[in-house]
């Protein structure tokens, strides 16, 4: 024992130990970040209850407490009819509950506005669809008919909205134009007559009347889709007219088979990745966030990747070794360990506000005082990050640099070699892994990273993705949304926290699942360089 003792053997077992702990910890918060998120989607049975009052419930049973000394526990019902009660969730205490069912028939709506409906389908009422009557069918088959003649109603008028928004960018680009020949001539009255100016003003006007046509046209269409509605009746004898167009799903629990029900959560997963959040980002899909987290860190990268190698390269290979360039290290060091709040107050002082104003004074003054690249956006908060995750990469770079043996180099050299074509074709293609893992790490912490994006550009809700349609394609001085900003904003700043507690959970899954995928990448691509430049001396 004493032996072992002094050979420090206790320290080999406490290190195990430790990462034993931290695999056990990283691997329990992933199966409850699972368990949490992925049974939202699936379809629960609508239960009634009947309390000894006479008082009616119908909902999803959400959380069950046991009762104390084997009493009745208590039992957290989903009720929704948030526009009826003004609540989601409701508690029951166990004693209080005469009568519980799962009854056939009733119908559970998801809504865009008001959360989800829990009832029975009375009446239809559809002036705008004719096509949709049908005496011979159920009334719930009639329905369904009607909902997905009003879904595709919507999918025109999407597409006629797409195009007035189009309207809209030109008018506003004709707009800058003005402003920018007003800007360029001082507000002389010549300039102001000119033909150009007289072309670019007909033009607009001639837009504009287009644009008020087909707005007028537009509305009156949703008018007449939102005359389609159909009453429902809630557990406790309400009645409730709701449109067809606010219904983004409508189903039957109860009534579904097995199939039926795994349907219906594989097409709730392709909303989450593919469709726009709403309910205040408590429902709804994630697209937006994921796209606006993978193209920051991608831009993120192409910073802070070339940086990181090039600093560290000077500091390793061609720097001597002195009072400077150790103080150069230890910056790099403390920089490694500063809060990333800091570094998104540095983003906004000198990317935004310095930078940015800056562009804006030089090549957009026609259109101040509305900043352009003087606000936050994707550009500023990818470089903000790019800073934060630099020291990491020169960190790794160097310490990858420094394990490539010296005979290498002098045996490149001894053969004819430059010192360039040396560091070029021997040592960094060895360094690679080295670099990789550095990159690794810095993406793993830049998807994670919230507080600098909140003063530099991210937004709880992004009408328009970074990236669209509208020339130039790419507009880096958009702002957009973020998956860690999505688990603040619903965990934190949602005002109905039962509500928004499944979507953290399921943000947090998506955000996990992203990073190890972008890990998992780099790492094979790790070890497929190292393997390929793998040698018995390395």
């Amino acid at each position: 024992m004493s032996k072992n003792w002094r050979q420090g053997e206790q320290y080999v077992w406490a290190s195990a130990t430790i990462v034993t702990v931290t695999l056990l910890m990283a691997v329990v918060l992933i199966a409850v970040v699972l368990f949490n998120g992925l049974g939202y989607f699936w379809p629960s049975s609508l239960v009634r209850v009947r309390l000894t009052d006479g008082t009616v419930l119908l909902g999803e049973e959400n959380r069950r407490e046991e009762g104390v000394a084997g009493g009745a526990g208590n039992l957290q019902l989903k009720v929704g009819n948030r526009d009826l009660y003004g609540q989601d969730f409701r508690w029951v205490k166990g004693g209080e509950i005469a009568t519980r069912e799962t009854p056939t028939g009733v119908v559970r709506l998801e809504r865009e506005e008001h959360g989800n409906f829990f009832g029975t389908l009375e009446s239809l009422a559809l002036p705008g669809l004719p096509g949709a009557h049908g005496e011979s069918d159920s009334l719930w088959e009639r329905f369904r008919r009607a909902l997905e003649e009003v879904r595709a109603q919507k999918e025109t008028l999407d597409e006629a909205r797409e195009a007035l928004g189009d309207l809209g960018g030109e008018m506003e680009s004709l707009q800058q134009e003005l402003r920018a020949l007003a800007y360029g001539s001082g507000g002389a009255a010549s300039v102001a007559d000119s033909p150009a100016v007289r072309a670019l003003v007909a033009r607009r006007a001639a837009l504009q009347a287009r644009f008020e046509k087909e707005n007028t046209a537009l509305a009156e269409s949703v008018a007449g889709l939102n005359a389609n509605t159909a009453r429902f009746r809630d557990a406790g004898g309400k009645e409730k007219d709701i449109p067809l167009a606010v219904i983004v799903r409508a189903v039957r629990p109860n009534d579904m088979s097995l199939l039926a029900k795994i349907g219906f959560y594989i097409s709730k997963i392709g909303e989450l990745l593919f469709d726009e959040p709403r309910e205040s980002n408590t429902e709804g899909g994630l697209f937006p966030a994921i796209f606006g987290t993978v193209m920051m860190v991608v831009l993120m990268s192409m910073f802070s990747l070339p940086l990181g190698v090039v600093a560290a390269i000077y500091l390793r290979e061609y720097a001597k070794e002195g009072f400077l360039v150790r103080l150069v290290r230890i910056a790099v060091y403390n920089l490694a360990g500063v809060p990333s709040i800091v570094f998104g107050v540095f983003g906004l002082g000198f990317f935004i506000y310095g930078v940015g104003g800056a562009m804006d004074q030089f090549f957009f003054p026609e259109r101040l005082p509305t900043p352009t690249f003087g606000t936050g956006g994707i550009f500023w908060a990818s470089l903000t990050l790019a800073l934060l995750t630099v020291p990491v990469v020169i960190v790794s770079t160097e310490e990858g640099l420094s394990a490539i043996p010296r005979g290498l180099r002098e045996a490149s050299q001894a053969l004819g070699a430059t010192r360039f074509q040396t560091l070029v074709r021997v040592v960094l293609p060895m360094a690679v892994p080295g670099i990789l893992t550095g990159f690794i790490l810095a993406m793993a912490r830049a998807a994670g990273e919230v507080a600098p994006l909140m003063i530099t550009g991210v937004v709880k809700l992004a009408p328009s993705l970074p990236i669209d349609g509208t020339f130039p394609f790419v507009h880096l001085e958009r702002k957009f949304m973020h998956l860690g900003f999505h688990i603040y904003d619903v965990g934190f700043q949602s005002p109905n926290v039962e509500a928004a507690k499944p979507m953290v959970y399921i943000t947090t899954m998506v955000l996990v699942l992203l990073v190890l995928c972008l890990s998992l990448t780099a790492i094979i691509l790790r070890n497929k360089m190292r393997k390929r430049f793998q040698t018995s001396t390395f």
